[in-house]
């Protein structure tokens, strides 16, 4: 049964109120969203026919739209109506949006996807376009009418994502608030009764007794007319984000008839920010934040103003100054940590999850430098991606090429590092080796930098936009360079296997491998050759610094345990990576904190699992304008370093310090569970990660139901005593008495970007993306120990 005929014909003025109501709604929100009068959201809201691609045999036609919250995509099977403005179907449960725009992670002309590459003709490349979703949600791939068609729904929806995106946190606030109001008002009279109330604190998240609902609601009905309307639902509003912290912190510096000055304003951010400021700085906070126009031209700043000034990214918990590039890039490739992945081609997990080169460009985009590629030997003399021995899906060699080259400096212009596990016949392996050469082209380091053999690793400046290939390699670097340089084309080698733990002795006892290497493949292997390990003292005397190993999690967690400081002075010179144990079939993840303590620069994660181990990555390399690439501690890249992680002595990486953590109150705390009856009760945890001694967590107590504006003003206290090396979590978890509590948000940083005072601190979810408008309200402070 089609919309139209599920519901009661209505009578032509009900039909053209309803249109009026929704034309309103969609007025409000375009002004929310600074997109009034926008040819590219006009044609999204009228909507429009697309053909939906599966499969070969799978495409059908669905009719998608904008609905009127200006937020939210509406899917149709059959279009049963010419415009869809006259119906309010969309707004019915029984109709479930397609998905919200927050959800989409990048749209994408062409036949980029798996699935359009797959399924459709080259014919229809310029109709195609892909529509990519944040988390494990499948694209959704979809083919226009005509080309000039396809870019205007890829322009439009990029249009309304970045609008949406870029609104600032009280406009999101508002966007939200007022959505959340229209779809409380159950009998669309644009008013608010008692019981509609009760149903709006629902959806913010705030459960409310009946005692307190009727007292809030009786404070606001001025006209004593049993429902809100009009200036009595603003003054709910008010009442609702009302901050008395924030009302208290700016009564103690607006000393000027109720104001803040600009010499007020130094004050604050002097004495409560630690902020290094002059009065000119606090002149042009002002210019930039306060809303009100009379109180910008006295050079004031009003409450108003003072609240969005520290929602401002500038203002946040993050160091400003270590958002973009700040670290000294200058120096080798192995005197940093790099953001890496393993098992990259995967979405899922390792036994029958799907590949996809989406995997690579979700992992490129989040600002990874090392990707991992399984290499088998495919039909049609074509090399394929997959992992082996499983029933994991497979992806052509070359695509994955082909999507790394276009996204691989799309985060970051630093290096790009292709870690190779081959298992190709020497037929493919030149196959591949034609595909890498043809393909990334001049990008492709296939020679040492500079004349002569090198006695180290490049520079990252001298890397920029650069690939380096990982893996085994036919003879030493050396010998190219040697006048009687002759070798064979092809030579057994043993091949390096990512495979289960196993003790020594196994190991040992199982049959090596062989492999035939061809000469093409070989030699583009340069700075990243791949050898066995076989203990630091022969590493030291018999391997050169572009010969590196690769360990499993097992092995390397013990070196990085029992001989913390000769792992140091091994990854001052060289290059460590470290991969997940076989055993983690699922994909999931270890802790990547103490390999890192111990020097090692490529700590390889499955980068698709959404873990605490992953949010402690996403934290590591948040900083350095997310290049992928974090410089290590002076002390980690001295060859002659005593520090051990596990056994602290003095030196230059003990500095002491006390980490004072007040958390004051959280903002628009997200439902973990979309039933209406479902109310977060919110306590937040605290975590340090960095070396052995400095390795804490403590927590708040619990805030029961209510997830939009939850105050707890309670005192955290850490000791740290590496803090070059440490990274501080908080996560807001959804407390349950009954069974273990439900993650909320999350967010991770380093110790030394924290900025003091009076901060806020964004939430991202488990998929490590910003959830809007959520988060925290903290009071942080660093000192001296005792």
């Amino acid at each position: 049964m089609s919309c139209l005929q599920s519901r009661p014909k209505l009578s032509r003025s009900e039909e053209l109120l309803r249109y009026a109501r929704n034309q309103e709604e969609i007025q409000i929100n375009l002004k929310l969203l600074g997109m009034e009068n926008d040819r590219d959201l006009q044609f999204l809201l009228k909507g429009g026919d697309l053909l939906k691609v599966r499969s070969s045999s799978w495409k059908k036609t669905r009719y998608f739209r904008l609905m009127e919250d200006c937020k939210t995509m509406w899917r149709e099977s059959k279009r049963t109506f010419k415009t869809s403005k006259t119906c309010e179907c969309c707004c019915s449960p029984s109709f479930p949006p397609a998905f919200k725009v927050d959800e989409i992670s990048a749209v994408r002309m062409g036949r980029q996807s798996d699935g359009l590459r797959k399924n459709t003709e080259e014919q229809v490349e310029s109709r195609c376009f892909s529509i990519m979703f944040k988390g494990r949600r499948k694209n959704l791939d979809l083919i226009a009418s005509s080309e000039d068609e396809a870019r205007q729904w890829v322009n439009s929806l990029q249009k309304i994502l970045s609008g949406i995106n870029n609104l600032s946190p009280q406009k999101k606030t508002e966007h939200w608030i007022f959505n959340c109001l229209r779809k409380s008002d159950k009998n669309k009279d644009d008013k608010l009764s008692l019981s509609e109330l009760k149903n709006f604190m629902h959806l913010i998240n705030i459960e409310v007794d009946d005692d307190y609902a009727e007292m809030l609601f009786e404070k606001c009905d001025k006209s004593n007319s049993g429902y809100l309307a009009e200036e009595e639902i603003k003054h709910f509003y008010d009442l609702l984000t009302h901050r008395e912290e924030i009302d208290v912190i700016y009564g103690e510096y607006a000393k000027t008839s109720g104001f803040m000055s600009p010499q007020n304003l130094v004050d604050f951010l002097k004495k409560e920010q630690r902020e290094d400021i002059t009065l000119a700085d606090a002149h042009n906070i002002i210019q930039k934040h306060e809303p009100d126009e009379t109180a910008k031209e006295k050079k004031l700043l009003s409450k108003d103003g003072f609240l969005m000034y520290l929602h401002h990214p500038e203002a946040l918990v993050l160091n400003p100054d270590h958002r973009g590039v700040y670290q000294d890039m200058n120096q080798p490739l192995n005197h940093y940590f790099i953001s890496s992945s393993h098992n990259t081609y995967l979405m899922e997990d390792q036994l029958q999850g799907p590949s996809s080169t989406e995997a690579y460009i979700r992992a490129l985009l989040k600002g990874c430098r090392c990707v991992e590629l399984d290499c088998w030997d495919g039909s049609d003399g074509e090399p394929e991606i997959y992992h082996g021995y499983t029933l994991t899906s497979k992806i052509l060699f070359k695509d994955a090429i082909k999507a790394i080259k276009e996204y691989a400096f799309k985060t970051s212009d630093y290096p790009v590092i292709l870690s190779l596990e081959n298992h190709c016949s020497v037929e493919q392996q030149e196959v591949m080796a034609h595909h890498m050469s043809s393909i990334l082209g001049s990008a492709l380091v296939t020679s040492p930098l500079g004349d002569g053999m090198p006695k180290g690793f490049p520079s990252l400046q001298e890397l920029k936009g650069k690939f380096l290939i990982k893996g085994k390699r036919l003879n030493k670097l050396e010998a190219t360079f040697a006048p009687d340089n002759t070798e064979d084309d092809e030579e057994d080698m043993t091949e390096e296997e990512e495979s289960d733990d196993e003790d020594e002795e196994q190991e040992k006892k199982k049959e090596k491998k062989k492999l035939k290497l061809a000469k093409a493949l070989s030699d583009m292997v340069v700075y990243c050759k791949s050898v066995h390990f076989h203990g630091f003292e022969d590493a030291r005397q018999n391997l050169s610094f572009y010969e590196m190993s690769s360990f499993k999690e097992k092995k390397a967690l013990e070196l990085a345990g029992e001989s913390a400081n000769a792992y140091i002075h091994h990854n001052v010179e060289k290059l460590s990576r470290i991969y997940p144990a076989g055993s983690r079939t699922n994909s999931s993840n270890y802790n990547p904190v103490p390999l890192w303590n111990a020097g090692c620069q490529i700590v390889a994660l499955n980068f698709q699992t959404t873990c605490t181990a992953m949010d402690v990555n996403q934290g590591r390399f948040l900083i350095n304008g997310k290049s992928g690439y974090v410089l290590k501690p002076a002390y980690m890249k001295d060859p002659s370093s005593e520090f051990d992680p596990v056994t602290l002595t003095q030196g230059e990486w003990l500095q002491h310090k006390m980490l004072h953590i007040m958390v004051i109150s959280g903002q628009q705390l997200p439902k973990v569970s979309q039933k209406k009856s479902s109310i977060v009760d919110p306590l937040v945890r605290v975590e340090v990660y960095g070396v052995p001694d400095d390795n804490s967590e403590t927590k708040t107590s619990a805030v029961d139901n209510n997830g939009f504006n939850p105050e707890w003003n309670e005192n955290i206290e850490f000791q740290v005593h590496v803090p070059d090396l440490a990274l501080v979590r908080f996560t807001v978890e959804d407390h349950d008495s009954a069974t273990s509590n439900e993650f909320v948000g999350q967010y991770t940083l380093p110790f030394n970007s924290l900025k003091m005072g009076y901060r806020h601190v964004p939430l991202l979810n488990k998929n490590g993306d910003l959830l809007p408008s959520a988060g925290l309200f903290v009071h942080i402070m660093v000192t001296d120990a005792n």
